[in-house]
């Protein structure tokens, strides 16, 4: 049976090869480079943002937003979630000042770039769970991308959103959200979570914030008459095709987290 993608699965099994254990190392290690290697992801999709985007005045935009987000990185790292949290605001506002004509767009793209990196931050900073909490996001997200990309194309039928994203499937949408809601459970035992049965909602949840924003980056690419976001991954186009469903997942995920415990948001995210 030759199974479906051809050379682009080829590539794309490569890279994920070559990235996930650097991904997976930097989070079991935690505090500093965890942090310098989601502060540098953050960096890559703001370059990526500003060239799908057209930016003007693309040096000062990216310093700026640059500054923002590297400020927000160390406050987050210190302990100061609410200091970062507001000097990315800062810097999302004044980015529009910078870039007046397409203010909408500038402020946007610090935004997504804050969000694909600061929430999964925040969740390894809080306390002893930490680690599992990225752990289970990570388990959540990425079965959530790997069945809807084998169920969709082996399955085939009706597309989810053909204007946009022509080729995900209803059919490939419900493998993917279905195998992130086991991984979610299968994250859970492995840890000795003390209540499972929640975190299978949780991360059916998070599944379908990752499909979503997943959705929107295609959303956006489509706006901008681009395909992919950059080249930078073989096989799966720029930083920000892959972090697009992470992004909105994790900042799903911290905001449960923080809601239910505002000192410890991997507790409040895992423990029910």
């Amino acid at each position: 049976m030759r199974l479906p993608g051809g050379r682009d699965l080829g590539q794309r099994a490569l890279s994920s090869l070559v990235l996930a254990p650097v991904v997976l190392a930097a989070t079991v290690f935690g505090g500093l480079p965890f942090v310098v290697l989601w502060t540098l992801a953050g960096f890559a999709i703001l370059m990526e943002w500003a060239s799908i985007a057209r930016l003007a005045r693309r040096e000062v935009w990216l310093a700026l937003a640059g500054a923002a987000l590297a400020g927000a990185s160390i406050l987050l790292y210190l302990g100061s979630g609410q200091a970062a949290f507001s000097l990315l605001c800062l810097g999302a506002a004044a980015s529009v000042f910078v870039v007046p004509r397409q203010s909408g767009f500038a402020l946007v793209g610090v935004l997504v770039a804050g969000a694909a990196c600061l929430p999964v931050m925040a969740l390894r900073n809080g306390g002893e769970l930490g680690l599992v909490a990225v752990l289970f996001l990570l388990a959540v997200v990425w079965a959530t991308d790997i069945f809807a990309y084998f169920v969709g194309r082996l399955v085939g039928g009706p597309r989810l959103w053909p204007r946009v994203s022509p080729n995900k499937t209803w059919a490939g949408s419900a493998g993917g959200a279905l195998a992130g809601m086991l991984a979610g459970v299968g994250a859970g035992l492995a840890a000795g979570l003390p209540s499972v049965l929640p975190l299978g909602i949780l991360a059916l949840l998070v599944s379908m914030a990752a499909q979503g924003g997943d959705l929107a980056e295609s959303a956006a690419k489509r706006t901008f008459g681009v395909k992919d976001a950059g080249r930078l991954i073989p096989g799966h186009g720029g930083l920000l095709d892959r972090l697009d469903g992470f992004a909105s997942a994790s900042l799903v995920a911290v905001a449960i987290g923080l809601l239910r415990n505002a000192a410890d948001p991997a507790a409040g995210l895992l423990l029910w």
